[in-house]
């Protein structure tokens, strides 16, 4: 489900009252592939609630360059809210998420392994609220960066 972050505040602490873990990841999602399902499958097995917040088109465009996203933002925050793995998306405009786990404040942290855990924005919140944080290995060769460097060759 595609949702705003005070709906999302009021389902997570709906979910606490529950004792179910919440499950947070981040990222641009621009062009869905297998190694993103891989990705977001392995998380939600962290939790009960698995939320993803989404980098909105302006704050992808300060990420990747002037030709990014290729998908807009409604397009994609669509195409995950479809995955069954995933429970809400949530957008977000900054470069991180930052301010969105500091509301949040989830249990688990995810990133894939191409991360180093103290460069994870928001994990220092996580671990100081008693959650953990976890990097996933990701699919080799599987990106939307080599997918458009296919489609550009």
């Amino acid at each position: 489900m595609i949702t705003t972050t005070d709906d999302l505040l009021k389902i997570i602490n709906t979910a606490r009252e529950q004792n179910q873990k919440i499950v947070f990841t981040n990222g641009c999602f621009d062009i869905l592939h297998s190694g993103h399902c891989m990705y977001l499958n392995e998380a939600k097995k962290l939790g009960n609630l698995l939320i993803i917040g989404l980098n909105t088109d302006n704050s992808v465009k300060k990420i990747k360059g002037d030709n990014r996203p290729i998908n807009n933002q409604n397009d994609r925050a669509y195409v995950l809210a479809a995955l069954r793995c995933v429970d809400f998306v949530v957008l977000f405009d900054e470069d991180t998420p930052l301010n969105l786990i500091k509301k949040i404040i989830p249990d688990v942290l995810v990133k894939g392994n191409d991360y180093e855990i103290h460069n994870i924005a928001g994990a220092d919140v996580v671990l100081n609220n008693g959650g953990q944080v976890v990097t996933i290995p990701l699919l080799e060769g599987k990106s939307t960066t080599n997918i458009i460097s296919q489609l550009n060759n």
